[in-house]
């Protein structure tokens, strides 16, 4: 799993840009594209982002796990 690509292609899905996305953040726009290159991503963060965009993006490490065991 990739969570920076799963972060874009959510805010892609809601037809959002970076620069609102940035702005909800309060972070730069070289930051959130540089999250989009992330493989992993602090829990924090990820909280905002999911609360952002109203996505459960922890759903998805609960699902890779599954399929891990």
């Amino acid at each position: 799993m990739h969570i920076g690509r799963s972060i874009k292609e959510e805010l892609e899905r809601q037809d959002k840009s970076v620069v609102w996305l940035a702005r909800q953040l309060a972070y730069s726009r070289t930051n959130i594209y540089k999250i989009f290159e992330r493989a992993s991503i602090d829990t924090s963060v990820l909280m905002r982002i999911s609360q952002v965009l109203h996505v459960g993006f922890f759903r998805l490490y609960s699902e890779e796990f599954r399929q891990a065991e």
